[in-house]
């Protein structure tokens, strides 16, 4: 049997201020399960990794910015990468410090701009466009609330 590979590429929001901004973390580990065969002996972060990094803090500050306007039961589903610029390369021991930004956000998805920086220094940056997603099924409700306490408050506490 082939392991499943985790695709949770946050580790900790640090700041959540709809509708305009969400920082935060991705610790890069070689434990991380695409370090396996993305460079043996080289390993480094794929650039689409660091994009989906991006793009689940985005996704969580776009929820987050719906749900100020009563809409609980949208999921932010990336369907566009623009403007994806490569500046340094990411390895295993670094620390990914991560922003968004809303830059549009109605009922029918959202666009936001997003920066990944190591030590301050940007390392990559794109424009991000999503789609929402009705979704009413309460294990999967439950479950992204579950992910939001963690990234926000490392336990499943209230929000």
């Amino acid at each position: 049997m082939v392991p499943r590979m985790r695709y949770v590429l946050l580790d900790r929001i640090t700041a959540l201020s709809p509708p305009e901004v969400a920082h935060g973390v991705k610790c890069v580990s070689l434990s991380d399960d695409v370090f396996e065969a993305h460079f043996p002996g080289h390993p480094v972060m794929p650039g689409a990794l660091v994009i989906e990094s991006m793009a689940q803090l985005g996704g969580v500050l776009l929820e987050a910015t719906m749900r100020l306007r009563e809409r609980h039961d949208l999921h932010a589903l990336l369907t566009m990468i623009d403007r994806a610029k490569f500046r340094r390369v990411v390895r295993p021991g670094d620390r990914l410090e991560l922003e968004t930004r809303v830059l549009v956000a109605t009922e029918d998805g959202g666009r936001i701009k997003a920066w990944a920086r190591l030590e301050g220094e940007l390392a990559a940056e794109a424009e991000l466009g999503f789609a929402f997603a009705t979704v009413t099924n309460p294990v999967l409700l439950a479950r992204r609330r579950e992910h939001l306490a963690i990234w926000l408050h490392g336990s499943l506490q209230d929000e």
